[in-house]
């Protein structure tokens, strides 16, 4: 085949280092629009993203081009450095070290946008390291509880 053609839709969720409630409501559009413009210039065009006080999910489609590790780091330096740059009480923020990471089937798409469009409403009864582990026996990913938060 002389043209390589790809279509992978990536649900990624990371947390604040230690979990801290470091991203503020009021910033959570700003960043949801930064951050799709950092997914943009990666050619990984974001369909949809949510943000809690000490978490996120982005949706996004996955460039042929890029191996998903470097376009976590990017996102998560970039957004990172403009958390730091919103208030006084950003200017300490730091993700977590790690990231989950999730196919997402082209069919399920919609599905994975209302969950994440509607953060508010289901962490209000849970949160997130329950979130998580539930995400990752849903995905029947294998890990060491010891390893996962940091």
């Amino acid at each position: 085949m002389p043209q390589s053609l790809a279509q992978l839709y990536v649900h990624l969720v990371f947390s604040t280092k230690g979990r801290t409630r470091g991203i503020p409501r009021g910033v959570h559009p700003d960043l949801r629009a930064y951050t799709g413009g950092v997914l943009r210039e990666l050619d990984s065009p974001m369909l949809c993203a949510g943000a809690e006080a000490d978490h996120i999910h982005i949706l996004y489609r996955q460039s042929k081009n890029t191996a998903l590790a470097k376009t976590v780091e990017k996102v998560k330096t970039a957004t990172s450095k403009w958390l730091k740059t919103q208030d006084a009480v950003s200017r300490s923020f730091h993700w977590q070290a790690g990231y989950a990471a999730f196919s997402v089937s082209a069919s399920k798409l919609r599905d994975v946008q209302r969950y994440i469009e509607n953060q508010a409403e289901h962490h209000r009864t849970l949160g997130f390291q329950e979130e998580l582990r539930q995400f990752l026996r849903k995905y029947s990913v294998e890990y060491d509880e010891r390893y996962v938060w940091d």
